[in-house]
C-alpha cells in the first residue's frame, strides 16, 4: 500500500489509540482527530462512556507519544439532530434504537471525511473491529477476525462510495493483542476500560434523557395496559418508552410462566407480553436499507444479524425493493423494531436496515405469494 495522509478518529481509548499507532508505523503521514459531541456540554459524564473531556485529554496525550497533530472537531450541533433527536424520536413511537449505528451513518465518518479533505488527507481510519479490502474492482467491508469484538454491525450504514477511503488497522486483531501492543508502545490508554454507556446519557439511564427532552405528559412516559396478544388487560406500566420487545423484567408477577414484551403499540399505549413462543418471529421487514455490495436477488439465501452480540442465522431474502422481507431458517426470538439487521455472504458485508416490524406467521404467506 502506498502512503497515504489518514485522518484517525481519537476517542481517547486503547482501540483507536493503537489504530493511529499502527498507520504511524506503517509509515502514513497520520493526523489525529477527536469529536466534541455532546458529552462536554457541563455535564458530568460516567467514567464508562466512550467520550468526554478525559477522553480529549487522553487521545491528545497519545497523539503526542506518537508525534502526530491532534485536531478537536466541533459536531455537537449535527450529533444532537442526526443522534439524539432521533434517539428520543424512535423511543417516542415505541422503537428501541442503537445510536451507534446512526453516529457512525450520519455524523462520525461523513465529518471525518470532510475535516480531513480540508487537512489534505486521502484517507480515513478508525479502531473498529471490521476488515476492508480494496481492489480495482471496488472496496469490500469485512467481519474483524476477532469474532468477541467485529464491530461491523455498526457499520452498515456508510455511504459505499466512501469505502475506497476507509482504513481499519485492528481488523485482523483480537482486543488482547491490541492492549499488548499498547503497552509495548507505552501508550497511556493501554490499561483504560472499556466504553459501556450510551455517551450522551451521563447518568446511565436513557429514561432520564427522554423525561428532559420529551413534552410534558408525552405519551412515551405516560401510564398505560399491559395486555396479552389476543387484548386481555394483564396490568399497567408506567410508560412504553421503558420498555423493548424481549424484554422480560418489570412485567410484574402472578404469571404461570415467564413473560416477555412481544409488541409495542404508541398509539394506544399498550405494550403487549406473552410467552417465550409468542415472542419469536419467523422473519423481519428492514427499511432505511444501505447496500455495500451487490444486493442479493429474491429468493436468495443469506446471512442475518438482528442485533449486536447475536450471532448471524440463515434466511432467505424473500423480496428485495425499498424495504426487505426476509424470512428465518429458524424462527428468532425477540426481533426489535428500531434495531439493526445486517445482511452477510460468508464475512463480507452486503448492507443493512433498520428493523421496520418482525413478520408473524400470518405475514409469510403474503410476503412469499409477492416474491
Amino acid at each position: 500500500m502506498k502512503h497515504r495522509r489518514i485522518l484517525v478518529a481519537m476517542s481517547g481509548g486503547v482501540d483507536s489509540s493503537v489504530a493511529a499507532a499502527l498507520l504511524v508505523r506503517a509509515g502514513h503521514e497520520v493526523v489525529g482527530a477527536t469529536m466534541q459531541t455532546f458529552c462536554y456540554s457541563g455535564e458530568v459524564a460516567s467514567s464508562k462512556i466512550c467520550c468526554g473531556l478525559d477522553g480529549i485529554q487522553d487521545a491528545r496525550r497519545v497523539a503526542d507519544t506518537l508525534g502526530i497533530p491532534h485536531y478537536v472537531f466541533d459536531v455537537e450541533e449535527d450529533f444532537t439532530r442526526d443522534v439524539i433527536d432521533d434517539f428520543v424520536s424512535e423511543y417516542a413511537q415505541g422503537r428501541t434504537p442503537n445510536p451507534c449505528v446512526r453516529c457512525n451513518s450520519n455524523t462520525k465518518f461523513l465529518d471525518l471525511m470532510a475535516r480531513g479533505r480540508a487537512l489534505g488527507c486521502d484517507g480515513i481510519a478508525s479502531g473498529h473491529y471490521v476488515r476492508i479490502q480494496h481492489a480495482w474492482g471496488g472496496s469490500t467491508l469485512l467481519r474483524g477476525v476477532d469474532a468477541g469484538k467485529d464491530q461491523s454491525y455498526f457499520l452498515w450504514g456508510l455511504p459505499k462510495a466512501m469505502l475506497p477511503l476507509l482504513h481499519f488497522p485492528l481488523g485482523g486483531l483480537t482486543k488482547p493483542e491490541v492492549r499488548e501492543m499498547a503497552r509495548e508502545l507505552a501508550l497511556t490508554t493501554a490499561d483504560k476500560p472499556e466504553s459501556q454507556e450510551i455517551c450522551f446519557v451521563p447518568t446511565g439511564d436513557y429514561r432520564d434523557l427522554l423525561s428532559k427532552r420529551l413534552e410534558a405528559r408525552h405519551p412515551a412516559l405516560e401510564p398505560g395496559l399491559l395486555v396479552s396478544p389476543t387484548g386481555e388487560v394483564l396490568g399497567e406500566h408506567g410508560g412504553y418508552a421503558n420498555f423493548t420487545v424481549g424484554q422480560r423484567k418489570g412485567l410484574g408477577g402472578g404469571f404461570e410462566e415467564p413473560r416477555f414484551v412481544i409488541e409495542i403499540n404508541a398509539d394506544t399505549r399498550e405494550v403487549v407480553v406473552g410467552s417465550r413462543d409468542e415472542c419469536v418471529s419467523p422473519g423481519v421487514r428492514v427499511g432505511e436499507v444501505n447496500w455495500l455490495g451487490t444486493p442479493p436477488s429474491s429468493g436468495s439465501p443469506i446471512r442475518v444479524q438482528i442485533r449486536y452480540r447475536a450471532p448471524d442465522v440463515a434466511a432467505l431474502a424473500v423480496t428485495v425493493e425499498d424495504q426487505v422481507t426476509l424470512v428465518f431458517d429458524e424462527p428468532q426470538h425477540a426481533v426489535t423494531p428500531g434495531q439493526s439487521a445486517v445482511m452477510f455472504d460468508g464475512d463480507r458485508v452486503l448492507g443493512g436496515g433498520r428493523i421496520v416490524r418482525a413478520l408473524r406467521t400470518a405475514d409469510l404467506s403474503v410476503a412469499t405469494s409477492k416474491a
